[in-house]
């Protein structure tokens, strides 16, 4: 594996999104660097610095006990105040809110890898007190600030089949790179939602994405998912909205303008990684051996939009457009009482 730091668009960001008397919770996928971002984050201050994670039960303990003096403290003598893993943390919102509110010149970043569990935790005790960001796997936009649009066309099949995870673009051999995304499937994946969510069968998750997986491009029936997995249809509706908080998947629903020709009661599915997509397929030949060209190119295409978004701080409503005549438009971009619309063609 390569020794190389892929350098993240919020590195130029630090001074603008790091505020004293507020909280910067950084959220995403597992292992696509927000831990080494964060760290990055704090190197770039001086003063006196806590690290802590939630797995550490003494650091639990005191935030969550909700004590006043005990987490002044602990705490008081620090400038920067960083807690990985956050979620994992009992009460932790409101443990932030009383260290935030009375050590208002301490800088306090945590992070979080599954959005419905650290923001049930923190939303309501910290509303007005944090600034929330969201990091994805490696961006188009990362890498041709770091490396220019030439290496991101020779980079462009790889990009497809394999995906932007950092340790799977730093991997340079074909077969380790394979042997990375099939352990990410199988133990980090779903491992937010296991932990923290009543599941009873997890194949059914894992069989969901699968579907899910040859359905890019395309409306997907509730009712459908539901007779193939043999489940609820309560339950599929829960499952997809589980995979979307935990970062799997992004929904996209339809477009209308109250015309009745218009498709607007089922919604799309996206990866938010291509190399995810296919570990869950077990399908990563080369782009000439495939018959799914064009669902790579849409799902690349549009999480790479979603990224963009994400981090230039773009605000919209996402949405895909068809009529029952087979008309059709791969995102619609609403803002400010305008629309932007894209086509995802392949070759």
């Amino acid at each position: 594996m390569l020794n190389i730091w892929y350098k993240r668009y919020y590195q130029n960001e630090f001074e603008k999104i790091l505020k004293k008397g507020k909280v910067f919770v950084l959220e995403g996928p597992r292992r696509v660097g927000k831990t080494e971002l964060a760290n990055k984050m704090v190197s770039s201050f001086s003063g006196k610095i806590f690290k802590g994670t939630g797995d550490d039960i003494l650091l639990r303990e005191i935030l969550a006990s909700q004590n006043l003096q005990k987490i002044k403290s602990n705490f008081s003598n620090y400038d920067i105040i960083f807690i990985d893993e956050a979620q994992r943390i009992p009460n932790v919102g409101v443990g932030l809110k009383i260290l935030i509110d009375n050590l208002t010149d301490a800088i306090v970043i945590v992070t979080g890898s599954s959005s419905f569990d650290l923001t049930n935790k923190i939303g309501e005790p910290l509303t007005g007190r944090q600034i929330k960001r969201s990091l994805f796997p490696i961006s188009v936009v990362e890498l041709n600030s770091q490396f220019g649009g030439f290496k991101i066309n020779e980079m462009l099949e790889e990009l497809l089949i394999f995906g932007s995870y950092p340790d799977s673009l730093k991997t340079k051999d074909r077969n380790d790179k394979i042997e990375y995304l099939m352990s990410l499937r199988d133990s980090y994946l779903l491992k937010d939602i296991l932990e923290t969510e009543n599941i009873r069968y997890s194949s059914k998750l894992y069989e969901l994405l699968k579907l899910l997986a040859f359905q890019i491009g395309k409306q997907v029936s509730l009712n459908e998912l539901s007779n193939n997995l043999d489940i609820a249809k309560q339950s599929v509706e829960r499952y997809l909205y589980l995979l979307e908080k935990a970062f799997v998947i992004k929904k996209v629903g339809g477009f209308s303008r109250n015309l009745r020709k218009e498709i607007v009661k089922t919604a799309r599915y996206y990866f938010i990684d291509n190399g995810i997509r296919n570990a869950l397929i077990n399908n990563f030949n080369d782009l000439s051996y495939r018959n799914d060209q064009g669902m790579l190119w849409e799902n690349f295409l549009f999480i790479e939009r979603l990224k963009k978004k994400e981090y230039k701080r773009i605000f919209c409503n996402d949405y895909f457009w068809r009529t029952y005549d087979k008309k059709e438009i791969d995102l619609i971009e609403e803002s400010d009482g305008e629309l932007r619309a894209f086509e995802f063609k392949y070759g």
